[in-house]
């Protein structure tokens, strides 16, 4: 049986993820620092550990904080693994940018969820409105290799499986391509345009468009968008449809928006969100 320290247990993912090893055969020690998440952790029914207690005996450290933070936590800790562990961190952010201290006696495996898709099927609304996945809902993974053995990776596909449960698929895929997933695509990308469509259901609620018939319209609409455009239907837009797009995509995107996927561009990006 594998014994897992989860940095940051209380945190943001390290709840989620918290939930999910409760149920498994592993032998999980949940460190937390900040008081409030300890609370937490106790009114869950989980006991903390020491770094001192738990990291040395570990054969896989999860590193679930900040991307802001993980560099000097990973200086604190990796130096007292044992060799031939694991570090399984949840981000290609800081791994890109070089900010995991490395040590060539141990392996290193990054996973993130896909999150459940906008077309997931779900039994139950409350699995339904598990939206970030983790819980209840299915989602795919993503999971790459960033240095060390095959035995060591598929070690890490199993943990990642068993944190971000339920899983439908896993993905296996290299640093750089989880990276042009995650930031450029749907942080970059996908997140920026959501934010301005939201600034415009906003626009609109002020021009004085009743506020429920405008949030109706616009989201039925983006999900019929959504459907078309990734193929979950058999099915086209209007020709005045196309036109208009067609029209709106020079005014509101630059001619050269997609060096966004470069990989020079995605370092600066990656930097972002790293340095504070």
């Amino acid at each position: 049986m594998s014994i897992i320290s989860l940095v940051g247990a209380g945190g943001k993912m390290g709840r989620r993820i918290t939930h999910n090893l409760k149920n498994t055969d592993f032998d999980v020690k949940y460190l937390e620092v900040n008081p409030d998440s300890v609370k937490y952790l106790e009114s869950v029914g989980v006991k903390t550990s020491s770094q001192e207690e738990a990291i040395g005996i570990s054969d896989v450290v999860i590193l679930a904080v900040p991307d802001v933070a993980i560099g000097k936590i990973s200086e604190m800790i990796i130096p007292k693994m044992k060799a031939s562990a694991l570090v399984l961190t949840l981000d290609p952010a800081a791994p890109l940018d070089g900010k995991i201290m490395h040590r060539d006696d141990l392996s290193y495996v990054i996973a993130h969820p896909c999150h459940p898709s906008v077309f997931n099927w779900e039994a139950t609304e409350e699995k339904f409105r598990d939206f970030y996945g983790g819980l209840s809902a299915k989602q795919s993974i993503v999971v790459a290799l960033m240095s060390g053995s095959e035995a060591h990776y598929a070690l890490g596909e199993l943990v990642s499986q068993k944190m971000y449960a339920p899983i439908d698929k896993t993905y296996r895929i290299t640093l750089e391509q989880m990276a042009i997933l995650e930031p450029a695509m749907v942080e970059t990308l996908a997140q920026t345009c959501m934010e301005v469509v939201k600034e415009g259901f906003d626009k609109i609620v002020e021009l004085g468009v009743p506020q429920d018939a405008a949030r109706d319209f616009v989201l039925g609409h983006l999900r019929i968008q959504i459907a078309v455009l990734f193929k979950e239907v058999n099915g086209t837009f209007s020709d005045a449809a196309y036109k208009i797009s067609k029209r709106a995509k020079p005014i509101l995107f630059k001619e050269d928006w997609q060096k966004i996927f470069e990989m020079s561009d995605i370092r600066e990006q990656v930097r972002d969100i790293t340095e504070k």
